[in-house]
């Protein structure tokens, strides 16, 4: 009971809006000072344990992929690519808005960060949209929806975490997830344009952009389409490890820039920081929750877990379900991060008594985990999208035009579930 109080108390501070490293941190700390037969002798292996999370060359990959999206995010090929792909869909009903989803999945295979994906979308698009008569909840909706594409499509950061957490290969992972991907990409369409047709004035067919020549089209989706290519195509042929063709993407990044002339000395800087600042975020919260779970599984919080699952319900499917419900409702309120490094940790040696493939169980994580960037209140490309919106869309037009999209998240993760086909076809 002391184990699922400490994580109560990690919880709410969360909630009151302490940072996740002090926060997960700072109740290991306390909770091991206040016990009397924990002490901080609990926190001697703790050195190692970070000195393991330093040099593990899987998460290595994680600068090097954000590194690779924040240079693509400066290169303009964003922009370049949704003028390009409105100029095909422009005489299809809701086709501007098909175009941003088919951008959206092309960002998340070059970049895989949501929040340049959403920031980006919002800039470019959202104004072309709501020019062209699209509804502000549609538009928003569907821009939103298609930031969060990056989480599930490689090179996704969250999946490479889970590789580490769950101790799979991040290759099989990047596999897993392809077919998934775009099974939500081909729900987000079939829905944009079912509404489309169904209610005309939501999603018009014409709008006003100047004329795009094809040569113009092929050479803006042609580079971007080679160097996504080329990363995953050498993770998914064996020839690179994850966090060589991240490097490889990080170069490839570079030389797309230069190809745009947007490469300058303030553009690698700014890439450079920025990627210290988010790798330095993640790293601190791996820490911290490092120091929570030795704490947490000292008092015998993951046991009680286990012994839930496998003696109380026994029941694989039973097991599932509430692991993903659990999932669900906790990226109402904290990030996928804290979900990753406290709550997954926990799953895994159930799932292991269960027999669960971990593939497959990691693929319906990331695909749950999707969901919390868009559920309200704490949906962090919700926050995104208001940011760089200003005031030409409310927050309650983003909050209605996001649900249905969270619904289709969910029934992709029914369908993997149902389906689990879906992640084997390519390992």
């Amino acid at each position: 009971m002391i184990a699922l109080l400490m994580f109560g108390v990690a919880l709410f501070l969360l909630l009151v809006g302490i940072p996740v490293a002090f926060a997960f941190g700072g109740v290991a700390i306390i909770f091991a000072f206040l016990i009397p037969h924990l002490g901080f002798d609990v926190f001697s292996i703790l050195p190692f344990r970070i000195y393991g999370i330093m040099s593990n060359t899987t998460l290595m990959a994680v600068p090097l992929f954000i590194a690779m999206g924040l240079i693509l995010e400066k290169s303009q090929m964003a922009e370049k690519l949704l003028l390009s792909m409105s100029a095909l869909f422009r005489s299809t009903r809701g086709g501007l808005a098909v175009s941003v989803v088919l951008v959206g999945a092309l960002l998340a295979a070059s970049m895989g960060i949501v929040s340049a994906s959403v920031v980006m979308m919002s800039v470019i698009a959202l104004p072309l949209m709501l020019s062209a008569g699209y509804d502000k909840g549609l538009a928003s909706g569907t821009i939103a929806a298609s930031g969060t594409l990056g989480q599930i499509i490689p090179p996704s950061i969250i999946l490479i975490v889970l590789g580490d957490v769950m101790s799979v290969s991040v290759g099989d992972l990047f596999k897993g997830a392809v077919l998934p991907g775009l099974v939500l990409v081909g729900l987000y369409i079939i829905y944009i344009l079912i509404r489309a047709f169904l209610n005309p004035s939501v999603a018009p067919a014409s709008f006003e952009l100047k004329d795009i020549s094809l040569k113009e089209i092929i050479f803006a989706i042609l580079p971007p389409l080679i160097l996504m290519l080329t990363v995953l195509g050498t993770i998914f042929a064996g020839v690179a490890s994850p966090t060589e063709s991240a490097a490889f993407g990080v170069v490839g990044g570079v030389l797309l820039s230069a190809w745009n002339k947007s490469l300058s000395f303030e553009m690698i800087k700014y890439a450079s920081l920025e990627t210290v600042k988010l790798s330095g975020m993640i790293f601190m919260i791996l820490i911290g929750a490092t120091a929570f779970s030795l704490v947490f599984n000292e008092l015998g919080g993951s046991d009680i877990i286990l012994n839930f699952f496998s003696e109380d319900i026994g029941n694989v499917w039973m097991f599932i379900g509430i692991s993903m419900l659990s999932i669900f409702i906790l990226g109402f309120f904290i990030d996928f991060l804290e979900i990753s490094f406290i709550i997954v940790p926990i799953l895994v040696p159930i799932m292991g008594t269960f027999g669960i493939d971990p593939i497959w169980f990691g693929i319906l994580i990331a695909l749950n985990l999707q969901s919390s960037f868009l559920t309200p209140p704490f949906g962090l490309a919700l926050f995104f999208l208001k940011g760089a919106a200003g005031e030409s869309v409310s927050t309650l037009e983003i909050y209605k035009g996001v649900i249905p999209f969270i619904l289709l998240q969910l029934f992709g993760l029914g369908l993997v579930i149902l389906f689990p086909d879906l992640v084997f076809i390519f390992l």
